[in-house]
């Protein structure tokens, strides 16, 4: 199944937010499955909205009939705005969401490393408010971000992938957030931050909890 990517425009707290929006081809008769939107890694650290592994998420949404939403947060490409520590950025999710996710249309909240940090809260600001269908968390960066608990009821919902060998956040603080939580976590072993070589494995395990 091929997309079709449309940039966009949004409208972010500091300013104009770049993104991109991919839509699958459905085959006739097909609905829509709902919309994800998905954020990226550290933007002092070189995260964008192309990074390898958000498309890889974008990309498994989409072979799953979902609309898939990649935004560079503010101060990162042609986005306004500057970097504000997760804050800001937490408010450009929102915004985002808000803008390309109808309330009455399933929702699936997505990040890697810090994008999963600032999904984390998303997820937290959103629950109760909102349905919200599935999550991924991909490289969540429990050791440098306060990331937020996953309420229990979203466990079930929520798919957290961690890499082994990863050096940037260590399996061992990620063991730590979701221990209290009980929350499982999937290892993929030999696996490290960006998953070189990886890349199809994780897209794999992405399609296998959306579509379940």
């Amino acid at each position: 199944m091929n997309a079709l990517s449309q940039p966009l425009s949004l409208h972010g707290p500091a300013g104009a937010l770049q993104a991109l929006l991919d839509t699958p081809l459905l085959e006739p008769g097909a609905r829509l499955r709902g919309t994800a939107v998905i954020a990226h890694p550290h933007p002092q650290f070189g995260g964008t909205m192309t990074n390898k592994v958000v498309q890889t998420l974008a990309r498994a949404c989409v072979l799953c009939g979902w609309r898939a939403l990649r935004f560079n947060f503010r101060g990162v490409g042609e986005s306004q705005g500057t970097y504000d520590e997760g804050r800001g950025e937490l408010q450009d999710m929102l915004a985002a969401i808000e803008q390309q996710a109808p309330p009455d249309a399933p929702l699936l909240i997505a990040g890697f490393s810090f994008g999963a940090f600032v999904a984390s809260h998303a997820i937290a600001a959103l629950h109760g408010q909102r349905a919200i269908e599935r999550a991924v968390l991909v490289g969540t960066a429990c050791s440098r971000f306060d990331v937020a608990p996953i309420a229990a009821e979203l466990q079930a919902d929520t798919l957290v992938i961690h890499g082994e060998l990863d050096d940037t956040v260590p399996l061992a603080a990620v063991l730590d957030w979701a221990r209290p939580q009980a929350l499982p976590i999937t290892v993929v072993p030999g696996g490290e931050h960006f998953f070189h070589g990886q890349l199809p494995l994780l897209r794999s395990l992405v399609m296998r909890h959306v579509r379940a």
